[in-house]
């Protein structure tokens, strides 16, 4: 099952929950985690959003709104507080700095199997490229890097070790 704001093809035999906003996935997801033996949050939804939303036009004549903020639901630790014993919850964790460090934080507050980080500064990875490399984390201290390769292959490598932690 894939829970997305995207519109995108779906892989055969994937069913798809399509969602607008951060609540919409939050719901979707809390509503699907129970029957997943696998977890793999692959993206993170936006950390904030309009406190207010205008129902209408804002015309440039009354000036400039100002913009208020508001957290939004936090899905990845939402998914680690009600875990269950035998599933594994895998998270990414895009950063610039102590990439390790930062990651393995994640892994305790959210409680995580798997972190798959990566150094989005570094050339050819990150959201706007074909390629990435990436090092995968787990809550028992095993580490593996994985050098810049295609999408897909990190993909496989994520899936291999979320298979490999499951037992399966």
């Amino acid at each position: 099952m894939i829970v997305s704001t995207v519109k995108l093809p779906a892989p055969v035999g994937a069913r798809v929950v399509s969602v607008n906003t951060a609540a919409e996935m939050h719901d979707a997801m809390m509503a699907e985690a129970d029957a997943a033996h696998i977890i793999v949050m692959s993206a993170a939804v936006a950390d904030f959003r309009p406190k207010v939303v205008a129902d209408s036009k804002i015309k440039k004549s009354v000036g400039a709104p100002e913009i208020i903020l508001e957290s939004t639901v936090d899905i990845l630790a939402a998914l680690g507080k009600s875990k269950r014993a035998d599933q594994v919850l895998v998270g990414f964790a895009a950063e610039t700095d102590d990439l390790v460090a930062n990651a393995l934080d994640k892994v305790k507050r959210k409680n995580l199997d798997l972190i798959v980080a990566n150094d989005v500064s570094a050339p050819g990875v990150g959201f706007e490229h074909e390629t990435n490399a990436v090092t995968i984390l787990d809550r028992d201290g095993g580490s593996q890097t994985v050098a810049l390769s295609d999408k897909r292959e990190i993909a496989r490598h994520v899936l291999d070790s979320a298979l490999r932690f499951s037992g399966a």
